[in-house]
């Protein structure tokens, strides 16, 4: 494998960290206001929210994406294959996100809202102040854990022909015939990236278990 192969898996690389990042970013948003419904006290709002996390976690990420590009493609909306994993990816990731989140706002101590109440906080007052920022805390390990799993499955955007690593090590396999060569840069390229993150979540939920001694 030549420099100008190894330029493309890099490539490659890069259009994978991007998607994550997309994914990640755009989950986390809607993630955090579906967590917010999830624990809102309006049981229409709790049911919407609740099948909504069923769907996403109940069924395959590869049909989600399919459902996005292929499905959306039958009513005559077109999408680009960019922008049609990025929007399955944000859908994917904002359902595991919203549970973890909602998982960990609850596990704030009942007392601190308590608090803020008696101190006459509004409700933006105190998730903004009070609640969220103990909840984040809360929430790290968990979330970079599912961080760690939403770049591994940016693998499966390689269907709907999107170009992130593993389908430039494809590429570049079916160019040169050395698919167990490629494919072990390929491996290298996924370890360098999420072996760090998986270091610092293993890191978070030590110190969690030693502050919660």
């Amino acid at each position: 494998m030549g420099t100008n192969e190894f330029l493309f898996l890099l490539t490659g690389l890069k259009w994978t960290v991007l998607l994550s990042l997309v994914g990640f970013i755009g989950g986390g948003v809607f993630g955090l206001a579906i967590a917010l419904m999830r624990i809102s006290g309006r049981p229409l709002m709790e049911r919407i929210t609740s099948g909504y996390i069923a769907l996403f976690q109940g069924t395959p990420l590869l049909m989600q994406l399919f459902v996005v590009y292929y499905g959306l493609a039958l009513v005559g909306l077109k999408l680009d294959a960019w922008v049609a994993v990025a929007i399955g990816f944000t859908l994917h990731a904002s359902a595991y996100l919203g549970e973890i989140w909602r998982g960990s706002i609850e596990a704030v101590p009942k007392g601190q809202t308590e608090a803020a109440k008696a101190l006459s906080l509004n409700y933006v007052s105190r998730m903004r102040d009070v609640v969220l920022p103990q909840a984040i805390r809360i929430s790290l390990p968990a979330t970079v854990g599912f961080l760690v799993q939403l770049i591994k499955g940016t693998s499966l955007a390689a269907i709907v022909g999107f170009t992130e690593l593993t389908r430039a090590g494809n590429i570049v396999s079916n160019q040169i015939f050395q698919p167990l060569l490629v494919f072990g840069v390929v491996g290298i390229l996924y370890f360098l990236l999420c072996w760090p993150l998986s270091l610092y979540g293993s890191h978070l939920e030590r110190r969690m278990a030693i502050a919660a001694r």
